[in-house]
């Protein structure tokens, strides 16, 4: 008999590797994400895990995606090489996304249906801790409960708030894997040439507005009693959110020469 391996254990959330699998809780919108996963898998996207079912005690079953991921995420994309990769893999991501309409009837988090003519799918939680790799090469995105409509700048913008990244030298130095403190304008140039914009023109703004969003979406998902949420809410988050906000309006000068 295979033992369970926790992977995250948390309250209100389990995940643990049994075998080849991932076991994790389901939500309301777990069959939106299915369907999504399974459309990757059509298009041979091959960063997403495969979904194998729901097993005996009620969790979605995944592949496991073997590889470096969480807090090592951070280390990788701190020199040119991994924030290039890291960017062409939301690239990726999104191209591979673009055709995908999901059935009807399915909603998710958020409780949306869609996407809109000029939306896709987002990933929803494109940070460095979500990516998974093999040395230097990303490999596989994990964990994909907060997918939802969107334009593609909703996930660029909140890429771009982690790794430029839009927080001060002393959090980049000491938790982020930071040598020195970053050059932030450059690191948005090279994220966005490796994405495959022209121009970084409106991005600030852009990652200003998902940390603004991002506080009415913790609230709107605690009123309706999701986890971890109302532990967020109650935890006083909203205020760690609401720091972040101003501390971008104040240093905004440190991305944008405009």
């Amino acid at each position: 008999m295979v033992d369970e391996v926790v992977l995250q254990d948390t309250p209100h959330r389990r995940v643990v590797r049994l075998g080849d699998t991932v076991r994790r809780p389901v939500h309301p919108w777990t069959p939106a994400v299915h369907a999504l996963l399974r459309h990757l898998d059509e298009v041979d996207f091959p960063y997403s895990p495969r979904v194998l079912g729901i097993d005996a005690e009620g969790r979605e079953v995944l592949a496991y995606l073997d590889g470096e991921s969480g807090p090592e995420g951070w280390a990788r994309v701190v020199d040119d090489a991994g924030l290039v990769a890291f960017a062409r893999l939301l690239r990726r991501y999104h191209d591979a996304v673009a055709g995908f309409r999901p059935p009807a009837g399915l909603g998710w988090c958020t409780g949306e249906g869609g996407p809109g003519d000029d939306e896709v799918i987002r990933h929803g939680d494109f940070g460095p801790w979500n990516v998974v790799w093999r040395g230097e090469t990303p490999v596989g995105l994990l964990d994909w409960d907060y997918a939802r409509p969107a334009r593609r700048l909703h996930d660029v913008a909140y890429a771009l708030e982690y790794v430029a990244p839009f927080r001060d030298d002393a959090e980049c130095l000491r938790w982020l894997r930071y040598p020195e403190p970053p050059d932030r304008r450059h690191r948005v140039e090279v994220f966005a040439a490796a994405y495959g914009l022209t121009s970084t023109a409106g991005l600030v703004d852009a990652v200003i507005d998902v940390q603004r969003s991002g506080i009415a979406q913790v609230r709107e998902l605690a009123e309706r009693g999701c986890q971890p949420q109302v532990r967020w809410v109650a935890d006083g988050h909203l205020d760690d959110l609401a720091r972040r906000v101003a501390w971008s309006l104040a240093n905004r000068h440190l991305f944008d020469p405009g």
